[in-house]
């Protein structure tokens, strides 16, 4: 059986959003789970990256009500090369929120409806000030996504 591939690309300008993404490579890396795994800033990921996945997990901030400016760069970017070849993606998000993040959970989802791919739960929301448990919800996510990437459930 070939060993699937999940995408991680993460939105990380500060050392905590850099925390996020080092637990979302922790949780998909667990010991127990055989998926190769890569992490790779929105800046930097090619539409060449996200048509060899077989799983996406895309973390973002939340700047105005709406994603990062380097994540809707990535969708700018890759929207139309992946189109048609990735329909049916497995795809998680995490959104770390000051405020609320409604305005970039929905703009995600107008942005991945179009996609077709296939969200494996509702968006996780970190809200608020910064808590260390936020980590932990990230690294758990990533571990679900790549578990049931590996058991072939998405």
């Amino acid at each position: 059986m070939t060993t699937k591939t999940l995408l991680i690309v993460a939105h990380a300008p500060s050392p905590n959003t850099e925390k996020l993404a080092q637990a979302a490579y922790k949780g998909a890396n667990h010991p127990d789970i055989d998926v190769k795994v890569i992490l790779k800033s929105p800046q930097d990921t090619q539409p060449e990256d996200v048509l060899a996945a077989d799983a996406l997990l895309l973390g973002t901030t939340e700047n105005l009500a709406y994603m990062a400016g380097l994540t809707k760069d990535f969708f700018d970017r890759c929207y139309y090369p992946v189109l048609e070849e990735k329909q049916g993606l497995p795809f998680a998000l995490y959104i770390r929120a000051g405020q609320d993040g409604t305005g970039t959970k929905r703009a995600l989802k107008t942005i991945t409806t179009g996609l077709r791919w296939s969200w494996i739960q509702e968006a996780l929301i970190l809200q608020g000030e910064w808590q260390d448990d936020f980590a932990e919800q990230v690294e758990t996510l990533a571990m679900t996504l790549a578990a049931g990437l590996e058991a072939g459930i998405y």
